[in-house]
């Protein structure tokens, strides 16, 4: 907010304005009344976040109690959960500041309200550049952790949310139209259009380069595993590092194809392309967005074994600890009827299954 408070040194009068005036200015409808589609915005997003929230909470959560998931490439899955979940808390914030509650916002609080899904963006980009850095590092050089230490990873995570942070604050901290409003985009009526296009053209090249590395490194794992003898002692391995690059993969195409629509509506808005009718997209893609960071909790369930396996053992705690409650040591005393054979413990069955020795991400 202090940032933001230094617009007020600008001396430029036009921060004095309702954020509906810009609104206005760029022919973006914004109304006081609740319409059909306000409801269905708020009545199908609120439950979106929550799940977000909680599912992202559930692998941030399995991440830290699972030691089979203590390496670089599991921090980084676990910082991707972290940057999803800061992304349902930015949508959380956004469903209760849009619609008609748009017109009554400050300028301070639109730019807040922009710069949190900005931040999530870019972290979850920054993170899985550095997922696609550490995969290329360790795969070509015939490993399948990297042996980068727990301190350099934690310095690359605070890395990561710096430059998230950041670039939040870019349209904030002066690259905006509010003293230009020759400048000012449709889809975002207080971003100037030279920022949007920065924007969509950094990100979309990005993904670029991100689908480039895993392509050689896909294109490289299938000749070594072409060249090698059947006989090789190490099938195991490669299979593993065939199964995790699959699973970056699917993470690395979902992120693609949820935010890739957005990013082109916002660069076409950038080039002034008035045939385009960005408004028209604009709240599919947002939702198409706010998807993504649904699917990836989904993908390392469904993907690794030991993951789900976590899950249950996260999501049966407390009803192993009632069960523990119920008799002393865990046990359950109950009448035994003669003839019938005794009941197995469903309390401890989930707690005394054993993990797997390695997690590969299958």
């Amino acid at each position: 907010m202090s940032l933001i408070m230094l617009f007020n040194s600008t001396g430029c009068e036009a921060y004095d304005n309702p954020v509906h005036y810009f609104y206005n200015k760029t022919g973006k409808s914004i109304s006081a009344e609740w319409r059909a589609h306000d409801y269905v915005v708020v009545s199908l997003g609120l439950p979106i976040c929550i799940f977000i929230i909680l599912a992202n909470m559930l692998v941030i959560v399995a991440v830290i109690i699972n030691r089979q998931f203590h390496f670089p490439i599991y921090y980084l899955l676990g910082n991707m959960a972290a940057a999803d979940f800061f992304a349902g808390i930015s949508y959380f914030y956004l469903v209760f500041h849009t619609g008609p509650w748009t017109i009554n916002l400050s300028i301070k609080q639109w730019f807040v309200r922009g710069a949190l899904i900005n931040m999530s963006l870019t972290a979850s980009v920054v993170n899985l550049l550095a997922v696609a850095v550490e995969r290329h590092q360790t795969i070509f050089t015939m490993q399948l952790h990297s042996t980068m230490t727990k301190r350099r990873v934690v310095m690359l995570i605070v890395f990561i949310w710096l430059v998230a942070v950041i670039m939040g604050l870019v349209p904030a901290m002066g690259w905006n139209c509010v003293c230009d409003l020759t400048t000012c985009s449709t889809v975002a009526p207080l971003y100037s259009r030279s920022f949007l296009v920065f924007w969509a053209v950094l990100n979309l090249l990005a993904f670029f380069i991100m689908v480039a590395v895993y392509t050689h490194i896909f294109i490289y794992v299938r000749r070594r595993n072409q060249l090698m003898s059947p006989h090789t002692d190490q099938p195991m391995h490669n299979q593993t590092v065939i199964s995790l690059m699959k699973t970056m993969s699917m993470i690395l195409g979902a992120f693609v194809i949820c935010w890739t629509p957005g990013l082109v509506i916002l660069l076409l808005d950038g080039l002034s392309c008035s045939a385009c009718e960005v408004l028209k997209y604009e709240k599919y893609c947002l939702v198409l967005a706010e998807c993504n960071s649904l699917v990836n909790p989904i993908i390392y369930s469904f993907r690794d074994k030991d993951m789900r396996h976590t899950y249950k053992r996260i999501l049966s705690f407390p009803w192993r600890r009632m069960c523990q409650r119920e008799g002393p040591s865990g046990i359950r005393f109950e009448s035994v009827k003669t003839g019938a054979p005794p009941e197995k413990n469903n309390c401890n069955s989930t707690s005394l299954e054993p993990i797997s020795e390695q997690s590969l991400l299958k």
